[in-house]
C-alpha cells in the first residue's frame, strides 16, 4: 500500500492520531499532524511512498502549534522529534518546509551507521554521481534538471555511505528547491509536480518537487561510487569540467560530511574507498542543457569497454 491508496479521509484520521507510519528509503518515520498545510502536500509529494504498520519508526515526528500564548497573537508552527524541539519556531505558513528540514535534521543527526555527506547524489548505469557543494552553488537545481532527463535520485541534500562497503544508500524524498529555481524548474520539467511556494523563509522563498515513482520505487537499490563532481552555476559562464586531485576532492567532500569526524578512522575509510572508486571534477556551467550533457557523457563513457 502506498499513501496514494490511502483516502483522504482516512489519511486525515492516521497523520491526526497515532500518526502514519511511511518508508523512506532505508528509514520508516512516523508522521503526526493536524496542519492542512502539511496534510495536502504530503499526500501530494509522498503519493508513491510505501505505508507500513507502526509502532516501530526511526523517527517519531509532529509538526504542530507550539503550546504556548504566542499562537493565539501569531499563528507559528513548531517541528518535535520523540517529543522534543530542536528547531526554533517559525510563521505556520512555513509548516511543510518545516517538516522537510525537520526529516533532514533527523537523519543527519542520528544515523552514524553511514557516512552522510551534505550532497545531491543521484544513479546511472549503476554508478553515483556525489554532488559536494554549498548553499547557492545550484546543486539542487541540477539535481532537479538530471532527474527528469534520465538520471535516478537517491537524494537531493543527503548522501548516505555504508561504513562496510562504502555503497550509497538511497533516501529520494522532495528535491528543495529556492528563488528563481522554482519557475526555472517548471518550466524545464513541465511534467514534475510541485508543493506551493511559501515564500519569506530563512532561505527565500521555497517549494519541493516530487522525486519521480520509479525513484521511490527502486528505493532498496544500491549503487557504486563514480564521480564526485562540485558543481558550481555562474550566469554566462561557458561551461568547463576540471579534474581535481583526489586528494583534493577527499578534503573537500570531508569538510561537507555531518559525521566524519564523529566516525573517526572508520569515517576515513569509507571516504576513502569512495574517492578511489571516483573520477573528481569541478564543474562550471551555465546552461542546465549543456551539464546534462556532461553528465550524460560521463555515464556513458563509463560503460563503455
Amino acid at each position: 500500500m502506498t499513501v496514494s491508496d490511502l483516502r483522504a479521509t482516512e489519511l486525515r484520521q492516521r497523520l491526526g492520531s497515532t500518526g502514519l507510519y511511511f518508508r523512506t528509503g532505508a528509514f520508516t518515520t512516523c508522521l503526526i499532524t493536524r496542519l492542512e498545510q502539511v496534510e495536502s502536500s504530503f499526500a501530494l509529494l509522498y503519493a508513491d511512498y510505501p505505508v507500513v504498520e507502526g509502532p516501530y519508526a526511526d523517527f517519531h515526528v509532529e509538526v504542530a502549534p507550539p503550546r504556548n500564548l504566542r499562537r493565539w497573537i501569531r499563528p507559528q508552527v513548531q517541528f518535535l522529534s520523540d517529543g522534543n524541539s530542536p528547531f526554533m519556531e517559525l510563521p505556520r505558513d512555513q509548516a511543510f518546509p518545516v517538516f522537510e528540514w525537520g526529516v533532514n535534521w533527523c537523519v543527519s543527526n542520528n544515523v552514524h551507521h553511514f557516512l552522510i555527506v551534505h550532497a545531491a547524489v543521484i544513479e546511472r548505469n549503476g554508478r553515483v554521481a556525489i554532488l559536494p557543494a554549498p548553499p547557492g552553488s545550484g546543486k539542487s537545481t541540477l539535481c532537479a534538471a538530471l532527474i527528469h532527463r534520465g538520471w535516478r535520485l537517491l537524494s537531493d541534500e543527503l548522501t548516505l555511505i555504508r561504513r562496510s562497503d562504502s555503497r550509497v544508500i538511497p533516501l529520494p524524498r522532495p528535491v528543495s528547491l529556492k528563488n528563481a529555481s522554482i519557475p526555472l524548474m517548471k518550466a524545464y520539467a513541465p511534467g514534475a509536480v510541485f508543493s506551493p511556494s511559501v515564500r519569506d523563509t530563512v532561505k527565500g522563498t521555497v517549494a519541493h518537487m516530487k522525486a519521480p515513482a520509479d525513484s521511490v520505487a527502486r528505493a532498496q537499490e544500491t549503487a557504486l561510487p563514480g564521480w564526485i563532481i562540485f558543481p558550481r552555476y555562474e550566469a554566462g559562464v561557458p561551461l568547463s569540467l576540471t579534474a581535481v586531485p583526489r586528494t583534493r576532492a577527499f578534503m573537500r567532500t570531508a569538510e561537507n560530511a555531518f559525521n566524519y569526524a564523529r566516525l573517526g578512522v572508520d569515517g576515513f575509510n569509507a571516504l576513502a574507498e569512495v574517492i578511489r572508486q571516483s573520477d573528481c571534477y569541478d564543474l562550471r556551467y551555465s546552461s542546465l542543457d549543456e551539464a546534462i550533457a556532461t553528465f550524460d557523457r560521463l555515464a556513458n563513457q563509463a560503460t563503455q569497454p
